[in-house]
């Protein structure tokens, strides 16, 4: 009888073992940040509040502008900071890598120490042309990790996905804003920060009609959940919780099923899929 109460008392606390290291390696898997992802266009004094409010900015901190995305970055960094100097009083600078300086330690301690870090919008390719392969990469998820805000626009928004959306199509030569229907092996997409995974975010979604680029998205990536935020509109991002901010509407399409692809020039057909639209202060659950 001891030796199997021992038995007991031992499976006891080997099982007890078990479940806090599970509980600590999930608690260490969570971001203490938050991501606040802007659909680009107008940003209102209103929806940079909510910024600034989650961000939770002290005296001390300072506010980082990352404009590699921009081809004028002077201009976008100037443009972010007129507006923000009407709504805080904390520093805000502006660190301009390129890939030379983008493993530089000193550079990158900086930025790593900034409260609330902000990356303009422009072409999101370029943006992740300087970050992939360096130390920034990692700076920026180590900022995120330890509670920073990462926030950003239009191009800056795009780049917070896994699988970035460039912009281009594979099967047409010409760039255009939207896509005229909806085809398998069409979409580029290449590597982004991967803040948020399992996800496809699109911008300026409503504006620019671009329910067909999601749509196809969804086609190439169909275990992501598809996000179109529109222009003047955010999505605040808590670990695995959303909250939608802002003027507009953000639409969210996931789970399509029976993908079918047709041999005839890429054609697909999906038999049915999931779409929400929401507003400021609405919320849901990603993966």
């Amino acid at each position: 009888m001891k030796i199997k109460s021992s038995l007991l008392q031992y499976f006891k606390m080997c099982f007890l073992l078990v479940i806090m290291v599970f509980t600590a390696n999930s608690q260490a898997q969570k971001n203490k940040g938050n991501l606040f992802i802007i659909g680009g266009g107008n940003r209102s004094d209103e929806l940079m509040n909510q910024l600034i409010s989650i961000a939770d900015l002290k005296q001390k901190d300072y506010i980082v502008v990352l404009p590699m995305s921009s081809e004028e970055p002077d201009s976008a960094y100037i443009y972010f900071k007129n507006q923000m100097k009407k709504l805080v009083t904390n520093r805000i600078i502006m660190l301009n890598f390129d890939k030379n300086d983008a493993n530089n330690k000193i550079l990158n301690d900086s930025l790593q120490k900034a409260k609330l870090i902000f990356i303009s919008g422009g072409d999101q390719t370029r943006f992740m042309n300087v970050v992939n392969n360096t130390l920034l990469y990692g700076t920026i998820h180590k900022a995120y990790k330890n509670g920073s805000m990462i926030a950003g626009t239009s191009a800056g928004a795009a780049v917070m996905c896994e699988h970035m959306i460039t912009g281009n199509q594979k099967l047409e030569t010409k760039y255009t804003s939207t896509f005229d229907n909806i085809r398998y092996d069409n979409l580029e997409t290449s590597q982004g920060l991967g803040l948020v995974k399992n996800v496809i975010i699109d911008q300026h979604f409503l504006k620019r009609n671009r329910y067909n680029r999601l749509l196809t998205a969804l086609v190439e990536y169909p275990d992501h959940i598809g996000i179109g935020i529109d222009e003047s509109t955010a999505i605040i991002v808590r670990n695995k919780k959303i909250e939608i901010a802002g003027e507009s509407e953000v639409v969210v399409i996931k789970n399509p099923k029976r993908i079918i692809k047709s041999n005839k020039r890429n054609l697909v057909s999906i038999k049915s899929l999931e779409m929400a639209i929401y507003t400021e202060g609405q919320k849901f659950k990603i993966k």
